[in-house]
């Protein structure tokens, strides 16, 4: 029986550099060092320290979850550890989302892994989930972008339908281009072939937001919430599961419906 060879460095280099349509020159350019010593590592007629594979693979973004198998190939005992997030020794890092989605009530806030799935969520995100016909979409594991337009997921409340909708698959396109990950592009496919129904775009709030960012909006049994939305992620982590978590934190994008989310939140007490 055949073994398939191990892929090279050199191999998993010039995948990077061709996802991120660098020429070896530029990718040198970028790290400092000469085109030839570049050329001689991808052809494997030399092999990098440790410290240059890894300036060199953050000079070409690759994610944490892709740079063990380069240091791997080079020779070198992989660096970054990919733990649970209820892993003890990750207990500062869980605190402090559950901190971030309890603080922003009565705001909804949830975080996601990787692959859009639900890791956790505040107070604020069920009501909004009321109502959705599918309850297959709202049992774990929930994949977000699935909820959100899947015709029997949230897709029917989403007033702007057509604008969120381009705005959730760009910003799933460019997760894309970045990491590579197939799962993704299955995911993209899938949703893409929903079809565009729901919505009632005719009668959409035309709100002026200085052309700063897509608004979400959604009619709920309060009444029409619109939100604006922001990311966040962990600043400087060694650790996949932490490098590939965020956490999505939606604003009222006007007063009604900082009002309406504050009526609710006492009346639920």
């Amino acid at each position: 029986m055949m073994m398939t060879p191990a892929r090279s460095l050199g191999d998993y280099l010039r995948d990077w550099r061709q996802k991120r349509r660098m020429s070896q020159l530029a990718l040198a350019l970028e790290a400092e060092i000469s085109q030839r010593h570049l050329s001689f590592i991808e052809s494997g007629r030399s092999i990098p320290s440790r410290d240059m594979l890894l300036h060199l693979v953050e000079r070409l973004g690759v994610p944490l979850r892709d740079r063990n198998p380069l240091l791997l190939a080079a020779g070198f005992a992989p660096l970054f550890s990919e733990r649970s997030l209820d892993d003890p020794t990750l207990r500062p890092a869980r605190q402090a989302v559950d901190m971030i989605l309890k603080g922003h009530e009565p705001y909804p806030a949830l975080a996601i892994d990787r692959h859009w799935t639900l890791i956790a969520a505040n107070d604020a995100i069920a009501p909004l989930l009321e109502g959705v016909r599918d309850r297959a979409l709202r049992e774990g594991p929930i994949n977000v972008l699935r909820l959100s337009l899947h015709p029997d997921g949230l897709a029917p409340k989403i007033v702007n339908l057509p604008e969120w909708r381009a705005h959730l698959l760009e910003r799933l396109h460019q997760q894309i281009s970045a990491t590579g990950d197939p799962i993704l592009g299955e995911l993209l496919k899938e949703l893409s072939a929903y079809p565009l129904s729901g919505g009632r775009p005719e009668t959409s709030r035309k709100a002026d937001y200085a052309g700063i960012a897509v608004p979400l909006e959604l009619e709920t049994e309060a009444g029409l919430l619109s939100f604006l939305s922001t990311t966040t992620v962990f600043g400087t982590p060694v650790d996949v599961t932490l490098s590939e978590l965020a956490i999505e934190s939606f604003f009222p994008a006007n007063e009604e419906t900082a009002r309406l989310l504050a009526t609710t939140a006492q009346a639920s007490g």
